[in-house]
């Protein structure tokens, strides 16, 4: 009877213990360098005080992670210049030629030409439910993909929501793809 006792008792605190690992976030840059991700294309990213940015014009510019995520709570601050053009990329099914056909792509842009997708929008899926000017200041964007669905809020405010099921894991990539673009406490949490 005290075997079972003390089984029961380990289990239940295995299980915790599990549910408390899954329910953490953790950080995939680590505000030094880029241990984790890979690069494609000619822009140079640089680390100052923390901050991953990227301000010169070597054309669009891609850090995507080494590992894959499915569904998960992905949470980072950015910023822009007003011109800057920018994204997070998701679930990216071609990590060699990432755009919004190969990836989900919750979009930094707000001069946008087409205004649809701008910043907060995701490309192709979801437009915009809130439009929100981000260029000149910090800003948080959280991004939650949970099975086929997905949304999108900065500041607190949503975005974006909608559902699409063509991509279901990949890895994130962040794209520089013009003006100034900053990004810092870059953190997942797995669903």
């Amino acid at each position: 009877m005290k075997t079972i006792k003390t089984t029961v008792i380990f289990l239940s605190m295995l299980l915790s213990c599990m549910a408390i690992a899954q329910s953490e976030r953790y950080a995939l840059f680590n505000g030094e360098d880029l241990e984790g991700w890979n690069k494609v294309g000619d822009a140079e990213w640089r680390i100052r005080d923390g901050v991953l940015m990227a301000d010169d014009e070597g054309g669009t510019t891609y850090l995507y992670t080494k590992e894959s995520y499915d569904d998960f709570l992905l949470t980072l601050e950015f910023w822009v210049d007003h011109p800057a053009n920018s994204g997070v990329f998701i679930r990216c099914s071609d990590a060699e030629n990432i755009g919004d056909q190969t990836c989900y792509e919750v979009n930094i842009f707000d001069q946008r030409p087409d205004p649809t997708y701008r910043t907060g929008g995701i490309v192709g899926v979801a437009p915009i439910l809130a439009n929100l000017d981000t260029g000149g200041r910090w800003n948080t964007y959280e991004i939650r993909f949970e099975g086929d669905h997905m949304e999108a809020r900065i500041n607190g405010i949503l975005t974006a929501e909608g559902s699409d099921s063509k991509l279901l894991s990949g890895p994130i990539a962040l794209q520089y793809g013009s003006g100034i673009v900053k990004f810092r406490n870059v953190n997942i949490k797995p669903l």
